[in-house]
C-alpha cells in the first residue's frame, strides 16, 4: 500500500526544524513515501563499517545518509530564503502548483 503524497520532491531545498540537526539546510536526495523519510544531504550522516567484499575489495568506513522523518523538514521558499509550509492550489487547467504559505509564491519543481 503506497503511502501520503508527499509535497517534497527530490532535488528541493529544505531546513530541518528538529532534532540534532536543526536549521541545518540541504537538498533532498531521495524522498521515501512509504516510510513518510527523506534523505537530505549533509544531514544525519552515520558511518558504516562494511569488510572487504569483490565489489568493494578495500572494505573500511563508509559514511552515508541516513533517512529523518518528514516532519521535521520544511521546505525552503526560494524567493523569500526562509522556510513554509506549502499548500497545492489547483488551476483552472487542473495543473497543480505548490505555495508557499508564508508569502504566497509559488515553489517551482526542482529540475
Amino acid at each position: 500500500m503506497p503511502g501520503p503524497k508527499l509535497k517534497i520532491m527530490k532535488g528541493d531545498r529544505v531546513r530541518v526544524i528538529r532534532g540534532n540537526y536543526r536549521d541545518l539546510e540541504g537538498s533532498v536526495l531521495e524522498v521515501l513515501p512509504e516510510e513518510n523519510r527523506v534523505r537530505v544531504e549533509g544531514v544525519n550522516v552515520r558511518k558504516r563499517h562494511t569488510r572487504p567484499s569483490q565489489g568493494d575489495p578495500d572494505g573500511g568506513i563508509m559514511s552515508i545518509v541516513a533517512p529523518i522523518h518528514v516532519s521535521n523538514v520544511m521546505l525552503v521558499d526560494p524567493t523569500a530564503e526562509t522556510a513554509s509550509r506549502v499548500r497545492i492550489q489547483v488551476e483552472e487547467d487542473g495543473t497543480k502548483e505548490r505555495i508557499a504559505v508564508k508569502s504566497g509564491n509559488p515553489i517551482p519543481k526542482p529540475q
